[in-house]
């Protein structure tokens, strides 16, 4: 089991959800969905919505920035969580574009094993539009993984989502079309299913909106410890942190304490997908529980936390990324067709058919090396990516075709011969001691006055030198600052995700 079962209520009460009553409201296909909770959860008037939103923005009191990947903010009534999730989506740059949001909540109307995304619906309205759901994410997630699915019952009455789509309408200048998704699943290891197939759309491009409260029905006193334990976990990004949190909380016997998060499961998504990069930064920003507000009592309480995820750096993420199968190809593709422009010359880039991944337009390094017959027949690249990786490999294919200066222009009778490498890097990270470099699985870049050189990690597998045969090799064939030149160099270590096309016949 993925959490230990704790003594979950069927139906959440949340922000004294026992005032509310429940209407069936249907989903049709190729419809809106309509709002389940206007009215109720917040103002169903768009004038009153806007004006509240508006107030809890402005007292969140912060300019926004366009590094935000994530943020996890609480689903309950305004009146109880409203100014907390105000905090986290205050964070957010009014004139960040994103390509689309993906919306993760906990489903508390319908028990299922898996995740289901509303590809039913082409719009989701609250009172203040429409918003557009992308329904073409949406299906190809489906088609990734069985985990994924549709369940009408999940999305219909569904609050989770719903409450934070009049923060994101009023903050976003431009409001990107959503895909909405429910997790029903508490198993890890869906959990990991349900992250792998979203991990190629964790990008820049992309926000990722996690909506959970946290603590449910512990008394006041009790909530603040609990909540702040459950807290720091997440701070830290680690998902083995995280699961132990939530373990250690069914067993110190606190009085009505029912969950620790009832978005639980989303959260570990997003640590499965955050966690040991190092490019990100998660913050917390604000905690109330539902004592504070002059309409909840202090004797059974929900928490709620505000949390945003920063992207530290622009550059690709180092561990986190992940190029699928069909990444590779697209690549492979492209390559191939970029060397071959220079023989068709049809005036359209060698990428100008292929539908193009979110993965494959983050800025990454790239190198593209060419074998003929088992032996090197170029090799260039580039190690800071300043631009989409697949327009870099499309560049430095031709780059290693026509311009390595220790070999001759590859003649367009080779092609069939020619097998195409490509390796996609890691951002560079400055190391001090060689103890630091691991020889198969890091690269090194260094520099020594004007002089610089590199050699890629599979170099090693190559060669079979040591680690001293390959830093004085890199030194004084590549760098040319001699044998033991890298012992008072600058020293840079990246990564590769390296892969090739099967050699031509």
């Amino acid at each position: 089991m993925f959490f230990i079962q704790m003594r979950i209520k069927i139906v959440f009460i949340l922000l004294m959800v026992t005032i509310f009553s429940n209407s069936s409201i249907p989903a049709e296909p190729g419809r809106t969905r309509k709002p389940a909770v206007a009215g109720r959860f917040y103002p169903a008037d768009s004038n009153e919505l806007r004006s509240d939103v508006r107030a809890f923005l402005a007292e969140a009191g912060s300019q926004g920035t366009t590094r935000v990947q994530a943020v996890i903010v609480p689903h309950a009534g305004y009146v109880f969580s409203g100014a907390t999730a105000a905090k986290a989506f205050a964070q957010i740059a009014p004139e960040s574009s994103f390509r689309r949001i993906f919306l993760l909540g906990p489903s508390h109307q319908a028990a299922f094993d898996g995740a289901s995304i509303n590809t039913v619906c082409d719009s989701y309205q609250t009172p203040l539009g429409k918003i557009a759901v992308d329904r073409s994410v949406c299906e190809k997630l489906l088609q990734t993984d069985c985990v994924f699915g549709y369940v009408a019952e999940a999305h219909r009455q569904e609050h989770c989502l719903e409450v934070e789509l009049p923060f994101l309408q009023e903050r976003l200048k431009e409001m990107p079309p959503i895909v909405p998704i429910i997790i029903g699943t508490q198993k890890l290891e869906k959990l990991q299913r349900i992250a792998n197939a979203l991990r190629p759309y964790f990008t820049a491009e992309n926000l990722f909106v996690i909506s959970s409260d946290f603590s449910h029905y512990p008394s006041y006193e009790d909530a603040l410890e609990v909540d702040k334990t459950t807290g720091d976990a997440i701070q830290s990004v680690s998902l083995e942190r995280f699961l132990q949190v939530i373990a250690d909380g069914s067993s110190q016997g606190i009085p009505n304490l029912y969950t620790m998060a009832c978005g639980q499961a989303p959260i570990a998504v997003l640590l499965m997908l955050a966690q040991n990069n190092r490019g990100l930064e998660m913050k917390h920003l604000f905690y109330c529980n539902s004592g504070d507000s002059p309409y909840g009592g202090r004797d059974e309480v929900v928490g709620y936390h505000a949390f945003t995820l920063f992207r530290t750096s622009e550059a690709c993420p180092s561990d986190s990324f992940s190029l699928t199968d069909e990444d590779k190809a697209v690549l492979l593709r492209i390559a191939r067709r970029s060397i071959l422009d220079k023989w068709t010359k049809d005036g359209f880039p060698s990428y100008a058919s292929e539908e193009v991944s979110d993965m494959l337009r983050m800025k990454c390094g790239a190198f593209v090396t060419l074998h003929s017959h088992g032996q090197l027949r170029g090799c260039i690249g580039t190690l800071v990516g300043n631009r989409p990786l697949f327009e870099v490999v499309s560049e430095m294919a031709q780059a290693a075709a026509f311009e390595d200066p220790r070999f001759y222009p590859v003649e367009e009778a080779e092609m069939k011969e020619i097998q195409i490498e490509i390796s996609v890097l890691s951002p560079l990270r400055r190391i001090h001691s060689i103890d630091e470099f691991e020889l198969g699985r890091h690269g090194i870049f260094m520099v020594k006055g004007g002089h610089r050189g590199t050699f890629l990690p599979q170099v090693a597998e190559e060669t079979h030198w040591s680690k001293e045969e390959f830093l004085g090799h890199c030194a004084r064939d590549k760098a040319g600052i001699g044998w033991n030149g890298w012992h008072d160099a600058e020293l840079y270590v990246y990564e590769a995700e390296v892969f090739h096309e099967r050699a031509y016949e």
